[in-house]
């Protein structure tokens, strides 16, 4: 499989991307968008099996502050307008005027805001022949609700021991640690981040990516402190007209409900829910998951 990499110019600093494989005649390529706020794109890269299967060029890129894109920390200019405008410098950049475009959990909601246009930006989106919202809100506050409701299954003194550490700031106890495990074994990902193979997590700590996780999110999975808070696109959903695949896991911290709500206010939308599957299920399940995408990308060159 052909890979390529390089960096695009953007404000002030770079880009990070990787292309994986070569598109066959009639096939677009996929570009996928990384979670975080702050994480970079080596959890995603399980999706090189639709380059090397399929025949589909699939570009992925580190969102500025984030992997390879590194910067000093920015709380300045750290926001959804920021990494919409680099989305869309990117796409110009590589030539990207026809592709599919993948956003996993928060990439999921910077797609549904390029998708959406103003108030979010003024770019427009055109050229986006399909959409694949992997494990994402529509609502910060309906996430949040579900988070702390599945924090509730959770053995009572770990349930205990993850809200007091979200009142007093002390994330470092052993019991908060320990809790912290279970909830992302049960939720996040069935497969801890040190125990996948090389090349799916981060090669090297990336403490600015932290803080912009912690700036526009908040210290937890339960609490919103940053800039995220109050975010929601719900009411705008309808304006998203390409076509969508939604995708979640029947145990993903992406639960039922929060998926089902932006099903229900995309129209058209398509919903792909995996069993047993976390919000890591692109890697837990990567054959299907791939084939279940690549399927709904060939029915919208």
């Amino acid at each position: 499989m052909r890979e390529r990499e390089g960096y695009v110019p953007f404000a002030g600093y770079q880009t990070y991307y990787r292309i994986a494989g070569e598109c066959e005649p009639g096939r677009l390529p996929l570009l996928v968008l990384h979670g975080g706020p702050g994480a970079a794109h080596y959890y995603l890269q399980t999706l090189d099996g639709i380059a090397q299967r399929y025949g589909r060029a699939v570009v992925y890129y580190d969102q500025l502050s984030c992997g390879r894109s590194k910067t000093p920390p920015l709380p300045d200019r750290w926001g959804t307008g920021l990494f919409l405008d680099e989305l869309a410098n990117l796409r110009e950049a590589l030539g990207l005027d026809r592709c599919h475009i993948l956003g996993q959990s928060w990439g999921g909601m910077l797609l549904m805001m390029y998708l959406i246009g103003e108030p979010w930006h003024a770019h427009g989106s055109a050229g986006v022949a399909s959409a694949v919202i992997a494990s994402s809100p529509a609502s910060a506050q309906l996430w949040l609700h579900e988070a702390v409701r599945l924090r509730s299954y959770l053995p009572c003194q770990m349930d205990e021991a993850l809200a007091q550490a979200d009142v007093d700031g002390d994330y470092d106890r052993p019991e908060v640690r320990a809790a912290t495990a279970e909830y992302y074994r049960r939720h996040v990902s069935a497969i801890p981040d040190d125990e996948r193979p090389d090349g799916l997590h981060n090669p090297e700590p990336d403490p600015v990516g932290d803080e912009c996780y912690h700036y526009m999110q908040g210290m937890s999975e339960f609490v919103f402190t940053g800039t995220l808070k109050d975010w929601t696109v719900v009411d705008q959903l309808p304006r998203i007209k390409v076509p969508t695949l939604v995708t979640s896991g029947a145990a993903d911290e992406c639960t039922p409900l929060v998926a089902k709500q932006v099903v229900d206010g995309i129209p058209g939308a398509r919903w792909e829910l995996f069993p047993d599957g976390t919000h890591w299920v692109h890697g837990e399940q990567s054959e299907r998951y791939n084939a279940v995408v690549e399927q709904f990308l060939e029915e919208h060159e």
